[in-house]
C-alpha cells in the first residue's frame, strides 16, 4: 500500500499513524536507519586491534570492530549460512567469530575462515558471497562512529553539517578534545522511537514533567541564603523569556543551548549550579585545598554541560552523557545512557582526573536515574493515547505564526525560544523527505584487510 505522507505531515501537526503504523515503521528501518548515517558506537569502546562491541542499525544486529589490521568495520551479526547470531557477547576482543549453530567461522574482517566438513559441499568457499555482510560505509567523526547502507548518502561531515559546531564545542572543553565512554544505564520504554527524538530538544515539558527532579536538585538551597538555584531551575518562572534557545541545524539535527541561562559565565559557574549528590562536598573540599584557584575549572568539568545536541536519528548528547536510541519494534525502544570520562594524557587537570571522573559518574544519579524515568512514562502514556483511532492528530505548533518569534540566519539555521516546537516541525520535514525517497541500499562482502 502506498503511504501518502502529504496526508500525514502538516506544518502544525502530524498524524498518529507515524507512531502506530507497522508499515511506516518497516519503511523507517529502510529509509532512515538504512539510508542515513546512523550512530553505531564510540572509538573508545574499541581502542585496540581485535576489539569489538555489538550494536544495531535499526533492526539489524551489527558487530562494530577494529579488525586485526586496525580498520573499523561494521559487520552484520548474522551467519551467512543460516542466519544465526554469531557474536552473543556485548563487548570483547576476538580475532575471529564462530557461529554457535553449525560452527562456521569468520575472521574479524568478515572473511569466511572455516566450514566444518567442507567435503559435504560442492561450493568454492573462497567466493566473497560466503563472507559476512558488512556496511559499505563506516566513518568516525571525532570518535563517534557512524555507518550507512546507502552508497549515495552524502559524506559524513556534510550530513552532520552545522551540528558539528556544538559537538566540537562539547568535546573541546575537555583536555585533548576527547572523552571515553563509561558504563551505561540501560532503559527501555514501550513506545515508538520518535517519541524520544520529539522530546530531545523540548523545553516546554521540563517544569511539569520533572517537578520532582527540580525539587530534589534544590532541596538544600533554602538552607543557604548564598546558594544559587541548582540544576534546571532556570525553567521556573518564565522560560519563554529566558536567554536559552533551540536551533534546527538541518538534516534532522537540532540543538538546545541552555548555557546563556548561567549569568556568571566564569570558571566555577557550572559547578555552582550542580545539583547535590552524596560525597560531592568532600571531593570539592579536597580539590580546592590541593588546586587552589585552579579548582574551579576542574570542578566545571565534573559538572553537566547545559546543552542538548541531537544528531538524527539516534544520538543525543546532553550534560556529560551520551544517549543512544535503538528501535526494537514499532512500540518498543532501547534508550542507553553512557557516562563519559575525561582523558587527561598531558595532566592538564593537575592529577585530579580520577576525582573529576568519579564526580561525573555521580551526575547520572540526576539524569538519567532520576529524570529520564519521567520522560519514559510520558512516552508510554503517549503511545497508549495514540491508540485512539478517531483522535488523529499530534500537534507541534507552539511558536508557529507568532511574529518575530522564530529567526532564520543567513546560514539557514532556524532559532527560536527553547520552549517552542520549531525543532520538531523542521525535523518532520526532513523525515518526510527521507520517507518519500527511494534509496538504494547495499552491503559489501569484500573482506580485504588494510596493510598491517
Amino acid at each position: 500500500m502506498t503511504i501518502n505522507f502529504d496526508e500525514l505531515i502538516f506544518e502544525d501537526r502530524v498524524h498518529r499513524r507515524l507512531y502506530t503504523d507497522a508499515e511506516i515503521f518497516r519503511n523507517e528501518m529502510r529509509n532512515i536507519f538504512g539510508a542515513v548515517w546512523v550512530y553505531l558506537a564510540h572509538e573508545s569502546q574499541i581502542p585496540d586491534k581485535d576489539d569489538f562491541v555489538t550494536s544495531r542499525l535499526g533492526l539489524r544486529r551489527i558487530i562494530v570492530n577494529r579488525d586485526s589490521g586496525g580498520r573499523i568495520r561494521a559487520l552484520f551479526n548474522r551467519c551467512t549460512h543460516r542466519g544465526a547470531t554469531i557474536c552473543r557477547r556485548e563487548q570483547g576482543s576476538a580475532k575471529a567469530f564462530q557461529c554457535p549453530y553449525h560452527g562456521w567461522s569468520y575472521l574479524n574482517s568478515g572473511k569466511l575462515n572455516g566450514v566444518p566438513w567442507p567435503d559435504g559441499y560442492a561450493d568454492d568457499f573462497s567466493d566473497d558471497k560466503f563472507n559476512l555482510a558488512q556496511l559499505p560505509r563506516v566513518q568516525s567523526y571525532r570518535g563517534f562512529i557512524f555507518g550507512t547502507l546507502n552508497e549515495d548518502a552524502p559524506a559524513l561531515e556534510d550530513f552532520l553539517g552545522a551540528v558539528r559546531k556544538p559537538i566540537d564545542e562539547w568535546l573541546d572543553r575537555h583536555p585533548g578534545g576527547k572523552i571515553a565512554l563509561c558504563e551505561a544505564n540501560r532503559l527501555k520504554f514501550k513506545g515508538n522511537w520518535k517519541l524520544a527524538y520529539d522530546n530531545s530538544a523540548d523545553g516546554y515539558h521540563v517544569v511539569f514533567s520533572h517537578r520532582s527532579l527540580l525539587a530534589m536538585e534544590n532541596r538544600l538551597v533554602a538552607e543557604d541564603e548564598f546558594a544559587e538555584d541548582k540544576g534546571m531551575a532556570y525553567y521556573k518562572d518564565k522560560p519563554d523569556d529566558a536567554p536559552m534557545y533551540v536551533q534546527y541545524l538541518g538534516n534532522g539535527h537540532h540543538f538546545k543551548d541552555k548555557r546563556p541561562n548561567i549569568e556568571k559565565n566564569h570558571p566555577g559557574a557550572l559547578w555552582a549550579i550542580e545539583g547535590p549528590h552524596p560525597g560531592m562536598e568532600n571531593y570539592e573540599a579536597a580539590l580546592r585545598e590541593r588546586l587552589g584557584d585552579k579548582a574551579d575549572r576542574v570542578l566545571d568539568l565534573a559538572s553537566s554541560e547545559p546543552v542538548n545536541i541531537n544528531v538524527f536519528p539516534n544520538l543525543l548528547i546532553l550534560g556529560n552523557h551520551i544517549q543512544v536510541l535503538q528501535p526494537l519494534s514499532m512500540t518498543e525502544t532501547d534508550t542507553t545512557w553512557y557516562g563519559t570520562a575525561v582523558i587527561d594524557d598531558n595532566d592538564e587537570l593537575h592529577g585530579a582526573v580520577d576525582d573529576v571522573n568519579a564526580l561525573r559518574m555521580r551526575t547520572q544519579e540526576s539524569f538519567p536515574n532520576f529524570g529520564e524515568v519521567d520522560d519514559l512514562m510520558n512516552f508510554e502514556q503517549i503511545q497508549i493515547g495514540l491508540e485512539a483511532e478517531e483522535d488523529e492528530w499530534v500537534y507541534m505548533h507552539r511558536g508557529l505564526g507568532i511574529p518575530d518569534r522564530i529567526s532564520v540566519g543567513d546560514d539557514g539555521i532556524i532559532t527560536g525560544p527553547a520552549t517552542d516546537e520549531v525543532f520538531m516541525r523542521e525535523y518532520m520535514k526532513e523525515y518526510k523527505r527521507l520517507m518519500t525517497a527511494n534509496p538504494k541500499l547495499t552491503v559489501k562482502r569484500d573482506a580485504t584487510r588494510d596493510a598491517e
